[in-house]
């Protein structure tokens, strides 16, 4: 797959099958648009062309103070989209001015001019251009105009997308990992940079990789403890087991959220360097304790949890 963030230097496709939008998960539901786009393209022998934003729209168009929580970072999202044999992704700057095009000027400018499109794939729902005037049926009015085909996306796929991502987020933000992975296709995960914490875990014999996530829209799942697996291509750490505690530390009434990673038959300093921690089960909720004596033997009982866990492929 071919990713390009410069409109100004992408080729001339061959008869193109474009669709627009944020695929953020990259679900099954996604998965089946891309289906349909492979399919369509191969009937022409063509190339499929992704057209997504970045930043996520509602962060510029939307209500700014509120948070935008996002299943895949653009780094995933890209390596995910790999993965699912498409062409070309091309990463549109989402500014205040794109946002300010008419409808028109949207097809005729953007679409056209740019990705000269054989077909385009896109739902009913689908709105552009200045005040979201631009829809299905414009597209398909001025279809004739410019020589492209259109074809929509079935209800039930939308619908599926966005039932999916509804409960895939929700999931999440109660440690329901089983129906989140489910919904997803994949285990869900998250990148962070290791950084100095203060190093309570070493004294009790757990001692934990303190992570700090790069991105503020990245969805992080709720307080509690889970099995994880944890990869670095550089240190040659390979899906290593271990187990993670999120939240705030209340038994030693901690202020601020962590994420803290205890890595298994691992004893290496890797600070400033980058984790990638998949999920594999929530274990328990964050719990207060009565010291740190009482922390410890529950720490060893989730290591147990967590290895079970891991051995069962969960």
């Amino acid at each position: 797959m071919t990713v390009y963030t410069n409109l100004q230097e992408l080729p001339i496709f061959n008869n193109a099958v474009i669709t627009i939008g944020t695929f953020d998960g990259v679900h099954y539901g996604h998965q089946q648009i891309l289906e349909l786009m492979k399919s369509a393209a191969k009937q022409v022998n063509g190339e499929t062309v992704i057209i997504t934003f970045h930043p996520h729209p509602r962060k510029i168009i939307g209500n700014h103070k509120a948070p935008v929580y996002l299943l895949n970072t653009l780094d995933e999202k890209i390596n995910l989209l790999e993965k699912h044999g498409i062409d070309h992704l091309i990463i549109v700057p989402f500014t205040e001015k794109f946002a300010q095009q008419l409808a028109e000027d949207y097809i005729a400018e953007f679409l056209v001019n740019t990705f000269h499109p054989h077909t385009i794939i896109i739902g009913h729902d689908h709105r552009f251009g200045k005040d979201r005037t631009g829809d299905f049926q414009l597209l398909k009015d001025k279809a004739p105009e410019f020589g492209y085909e259109v074809k929509e996306i079935p209800g039930y796929m939308l619908k599926d997308i966005t039932i999916s991502s509804t409960k895939i987020r929700e999931a999440l933000l109660i440690g329901d990992i089983e129906t989140a992975h489910d919904l997803l296709g994949y285990d869900y995960f998250f990148t962070g940079k290791v950084v100095v914490g203060n190093q309570l875990g070493r004294t009790i014999g757990y001692p934990t990789a303190n992570l700090q996530i790069a991105d503020e829209n990245k969805l992080i799942p709720s307080n509690g403890v889970y099995a994880v697996l944890v990869t670095n291509e550089k240190l040659k750490i390979n899906r290593q087991g271990g187990m993670m505690n999120i939240g705030f530390r209340p038994t030693v009434e901690g202020t601020l959220r962590m994420i803290e990673i205890n890595i298994f038959d691992f004893d290496q300093t890797i600070y400033g360097e980058t984790l990638t921690v998949t999920l594999k089960k929530h274990l328990r909720s964050e719990a207060k304790f009565s010291g740190l004596d009482a922390l410890k033997v529950q720490l060893e009982k989730d290591k147990q949890a967590a290895l079970k866990a891991l051995l069962n492929g969960q």
